[in-house]
């Protein structure tokens, strides 16, 4: 039985803490090395078996990054604004600050208890004014660039909330957070002129080493198409609109037009004739969610303006309708519909009984709606062009006459920030009769928020009905004025906390330019793959920002970023308080003790990965630490008849089996393959025992060696364990002061090998030959062997395949 228990994390963390082993030495940052978990956010009282395997696990590779010679640094805070402490507040009654600071208490114990490296002297909290002064001044930075700006828009709105949502934070139609259905509201909102930096957040996946699957995903939410931007005329009215379009070469094809709901020209050009039955449908459109409208198995809806338009290549009238399928999020709100060649625009061309003209032909295909490539047909002068040379002509001929010109569009939409709830960080702006919109001077920040705030779920912002908030003077004119009563998206919080963290006890600015730019990019960045259009897009994009502003050098946050895969509760579904099926870490640590639970985490699942809680696998785990400290234990009994004894046949098969072990953790643990890094420790553990167990007179200070590299290599997977075997193999503090034990590659090169022997494709044997045989010397020992030649006995050997290293094949009959 191993003395491995929770005393032993006690006792080692409290060494590292009054050694200080892992501050973070400010004199060695040219070997630095930023390893960066997502912050959590303090929701709950609890760290969940979740949290370990994101903190924990990222631990273990920061650990083993400091034994290859890395100067570590690895903070922790906390992502302390939001709905959910609010909405617990409505609830309880608790205060969000006190139920939050409460929480934070007790994750950051926890945290501690978890022996990871965090320098806690880093700390960041989000909801301190300390902190959220800087969120405020980053605002102000971006409104006196140009990149946060207030608008009237049609925006998400969750009752059950009552708030706005960013795009991001619906989810088919539903509130992330509650889950419950999203309308839509127009209001004056503040945003991020995010789409300024489209091009550019998409270039720059090419110089960050991040999942291709992530990268995909910003790459469709960013939603780059090269097309053209086409001019249409209303008749008789001096109106135009703009419809974008990556197939111009189809324009002979469109026979209607078709505007988004939301479209302001809709009111413009709906006649008397259908002015009652246009109000109402656009009713009835925003009961539906933009996923809804764009899905392509509902039915298509719509209602004719009573206008028509010009087609301005052949100068056909053509109806202007409006239909749910076309978002004014989206491009210009305004669709050019060709249905002999678009599956959509042909089912409602065909529900509304609407013309369907084909332009583009194929010599093997004449079907309807055609969505390939051909020639152009039915459109004059055109006739008999490549799709591809029609695009250049028909754009050149509009361009002459303004009404055609190329285009980039994206779908990506500027940023939402403005939130109608209390907790988050105020926003520094000030409104007054007479100056209008005037940015609350930095010497004034931060501004605070209230604590005595009446946040009762009304719909009204709770800093609307807080007097003393709201009353202000102008900072311009001194006149009485108007604070913003919004508070920013949490996420703003979130997109720049990893700029703080090297500098985070400055008070003259968020950071310095020169600090920064040495520690950062962050080098390894771990969290989960669900922020990847939202956290990780609007890091990306205040960094470039900041860049552009002068305050930071580099052009990406993160220079490499890994996905920790989802621990699901014992029946395979998502941990959750309501199903009953979440795993606390703290049962099983007091009972096996952190670095076996670590250990059971590395092991049971790929990390990238994840999968369901097993708890029969953690006793396993807990036999194997046993075990290394029985051995440790031998070989300490046994030491003092240590010999020098020349390195025979065991010796050297037990060394290559250390080396391979080295080298394969080694490769293992860089990319997070934790559980074959321990399966190979596993290995090497068995092989120790074979040896040692055979004979008394075995080579001892091999073992020890082996010893020393096996602790060494456990250390960044075992923290308090391997410590404790460290010690007591009488070496100095702290196994963390020592090197990553380098693999020999003459080590790993047998004086001889082991082969199989098949007999018509069944293994009948073995045979060992020296390294470097020839094929025909291993033939001749297999055939040789005792017995392979019983096996053979009767039969003619019709061929021999040596496949080296491996197998010999015998086919005989």
């Amino acid at each position: 039985m191993s003395s491995y228990s929770t005393k032993i994390d006690e006792k080692w963390q409290k060494k590292w803490d009054e050694t200080e082993l892992y501050k973070f030495d400010t004199d060695n940052v040219e070997q630095k090395l930023y390893c960066l978990e997502m912050f959590s956010y303090p929701s709950g009282s609890n760290l969940h078996a979740g949290h370990w395997y994101n903190y924990g696990l990222t631990d273990s590779w920061a650990r083993f990054k400091k034994l290859k010679g890395h100067e570590v640094f690895q903070p922790m805070g906390f992502d302390a604004f939001g709905l959910p402490a609010e909405n617990y507040a409505i609830k309880t009654g608790i205060h969000p600050k006190d139920s939050t600071m409460n929480n934070i208490d007790t994750m950051e114990k926890q945290l501690k208890a978890m022996g990871a490296m965090f320098d806690w002297d880093y700390s960041v909290v989000t909801c301190d004014p300390k902190y959220y002064r800087w969120t405020q001044w980053l605002f102000l930075k971006l409104y006196e660039n140009d990149l946060a700006f207030r608008k009237n828009a049609q925006v998400n709105w969750c009752p059950q909330c009552n708030t706005v949502l960013a795009n991001e934070q619906v989810i088919e139609g539903f509130c992330e957070r509650c889950e419950n259905e999203v309308t839509k509201k127009k209001l004056t909102q503040w945003f991020f002129k995010i789409t300024k930096y489209a091009e550019e957040l998409l270039e720059g996946h090419k110089d960050i080493d991040w999942p291709e699957k992530t990268k995909a995903m910003q790459k469709n939410w960013i939603g780059k198409s090269i097309g053209s931007e086409i001019t249409f005329k209303i008749v008789d009215k001096d109106i135009n609109f703009t419809a974008f379009t990556t197939r111009p070469d189809t324009l002979f094809g469109v026979t209607y037009a078709v505007l988004a709901p939301e479209n302001p020209l809709v009111d413009e050009i709906t006649t008397k004739e259908y002015r009652e039955q246009m109000d109402s449908y656009i009713e009835e459109t925003k009961k539906r969610s933009e996923i809804e409208r764009q899905a392509s198995n509902d039915e298509k809806t719509g209602v004719f303006t009573g206008s028509f338009a010009i087609n301005p290549i052949n100068g056909e009238k053509i109806p202007v309708w409006v239909a749910d399928y076309v978002l004014y999020s989206y491009g210009t709100g305004a669709v050019m519909a060709v249905p002999g060649h678009d599956e959509r625009d042909f089912q409602f061309a065909t529900k509304y009984e609407l013309p369907i003209k084909r332009v583009i032909e194929s010599s093997d295909d004449d079907s309807l709606p055609f969505t390939g490539e051909g020639k152009l047909v039915n459109s004059d002068e055109f006739d008999g062009l490549s799709w591809q040379d029609g695009k250049k002509a028909i754009i050149d001929k509009l361009n002459q006459s303004k009404l055609g010109k190329n285009k980039v569009q994206y779908k990506l939409r500027d940023w939402l920030v403005s939130r109608q709830r209390y907790w988050g960080a105020p926003i520094p702006i000030i409104y007054c009769d007479d100056c209008g919109v005037v940015p609350v001077p930095e010497k004034d920040l931060p501004v605070e928020l209230p604590y005595d705030v009446d946040f009762s779920p009304d719909g009204i912002s709770p800093l609307k009905k807080h007097e003393d908030f709201i009353n202000t003077h102008c900072p311009k004119c001194g006149k009485e004025a108007k604070r913003e009563t919004d508070t920013l998206d949490t996420f703003v919080d979130s997109s720049w906390y990893f700029l703080r963290y090297p500098d985070n006890e400055n008070t003259e600015k968020p950071f310095d330019k020169e600090w920064i730019d040495k520690m950062l990019p962050v080098d390894k960045y771990v969290g989960g793959p669900e922020h990847a259009c939202m956290h990780l897009l609007y890091a990306r994009f205040i960094f470039k920002a900041l860049r552009d502003m002068g305050y930071v050098s580099s052009s990406e946050p993160f220079k490499s970023l890994i996905h920790q895969g989802i621990i699901l509760g014992p029946d395979g579904n998502k941990m959750s308080k309501s199903k009953g099926n979440v795993i606390s870490p703290d049962s099983y640590i007091e009972e096996y003790g952190s670095d076996v639970f670590r250990l059971y985490l590395m092991f049971g699942f790929a990390y990238t990965e994840g999968g369901p809680w097993d708890e029969n696998g953690i006793k396993p785990i807990k036999r194997f630490v046993d075990r290394i400290e029985r051995i440790i234990l031998t070989y300490l009994q046994n030491s003092s008849d240590s010999d020098d004894k020349q390195m025979g046949k065991e010796e050297k098969e037990l060394n290559y089996l250390r080396h391979n072990t080295i080298k394969s953790v080694d490769n293992d643990t860089d990319k997070f393959q934790f559980n074959t890094s321990i399966a190979r420790m596993m290995e090497l553990l068995n092989g120790l025992f074979k040896y040692m167990e055979t004979d008394k007179s075995k080579n001892l200070k091999l073992v020890r060696e082996i010893l020393e590299d096996f602790v060494i290599i456990l250390a960044p997977h075992a923290p308090h364990f391997a410590e404790e075997m460290w010690e007591k193999l009488g070496m100095e503090y702290s196994v963390f002061n020592q090197q990553f034990p380098k693999y020999d590659e003459r080590a790993l090169v047998m004086d001889t090998q082991e082969l199989a022997v098949q007999i018509n494709g069944k293994v009948r044997g073995k045979i060992e030959v020296e390294s470097g045989s020839s094929n025909e010397e291993i033939e001749k020992t297999a055939l040789s062997n005792d017995k392979i030649s019983a096996n053979l006995e009767g039969k003619t050997v019709r061929k021999v395949i040596v496949i080296k290293g491996r197998i010999v094949n015998i086919v005989a009959s």
